[in-house]
């Protein structure tokens, strides 16, 4: 399979490894679609999402789009939105590694990650205008919440290459030239439910709505014992000395 799985402890790993290039063709759009189902079906306590090769991606196989009628090409993007829904709505910490060259797909898989690190070397770009096309696996939509809408626009307009060292000014890549296993790691051995909570929280559409929820959500965590467990640990020990279950 294009997608593979593996874990380190509370972390689950999903590579990309589909030829020299890492097109996307129907067979990674596929495995990608089964294997985001399984980690929602059962989610880990942290996701890092990463490719072997020369480059991330190198875009989507054209191949793809040929002979798509309308309605087909819209059957097309709602499997892969859903998809990218249910990625961004798992309850715990998910990055993305770029070591390289990450375009279209690969690109908004990224962006629908809480965390984007990225080598100083990788490059960035929304390049479906070459064939006509707007970049329709949400990347428009959730690049501008990162990096504001005339930034988005100017990137997917162009159609040209971004650098990290950019991106990262612009807020898009979170993390330059750090690494990232151990960073997805670390995150996913902390307290996973309340990671949860400040995912629903920062993901919430306005303030209010953020607000709105805090009891709920903050309020559930004292039911945790993760929570418990911490606190005890707190009062006992110091601060710092909690280890978490994600429970």
């Amino acid at each position: 399979m294009p997608f593979t799985r593996t874990d380190d402890g509370p972390l689950a790993i999903l590579t990309l490894a589909h030829g020299d290039l890492n097109l996307f063709d129907d067979a990674v759009f596929a495995s990608l679609r089964e294997e985001v189902g399984r980690l929602a079906a059962q989610p880990p306590r942290g996701l890092l999402v990463e490719a072997r090769g020369r480059v991330v991606s190198a875009g989507v196989d054209v191949h793809v789009f040929e002979g798509l009628s309308p309605d087909a090409a819209g059957t097309l993007w709602r499997e892969l939105l859903e998809t990218i829904h249910a990625l961004e709505t798992l309850p715990c910490p998910t990055v993305f590694a770029a070591h390289a060259l990450c375009l279209t797909a690969a690109f908004e898989i990224a962006l629908a990650c809480d965390l984007l690190v990225a080598s100083s070397e990788a490059t960035f770009g929304l390049v479906e205008t070459v064939v006509g096309l707007t970049p329709s696996m949400g990347g428009p939509q959730r690049l501008a919440r990162r990096a504001g809408p005339a930034r988005a626009k100017r990137l997917v307009y162009s159609g040209e290459l971004f650098d990290a060292s950019t991106l990262h000014g612009w807020g898009v890549v979170t993390d330059l030239d750090v690494d990232a296993r151990a960073l997805a790691l670390r995150l996913a051995a902390g307290p996973t439910r309340a990671h949860a909570a400040t995912k629903r929280l920062v993901d919430a559409p306005t303030v209010a709505a953020a607000d709105a929820l805090v009891p709920e959500v903050s309020g559930a965590l004292f039911a945790t014992a993760d929570l418990q467990g911490a606190v005890g640990s707190f009062l006992r020990d110091g601060p710092g000395r909690a280890t978490f279950e994600g429970r």
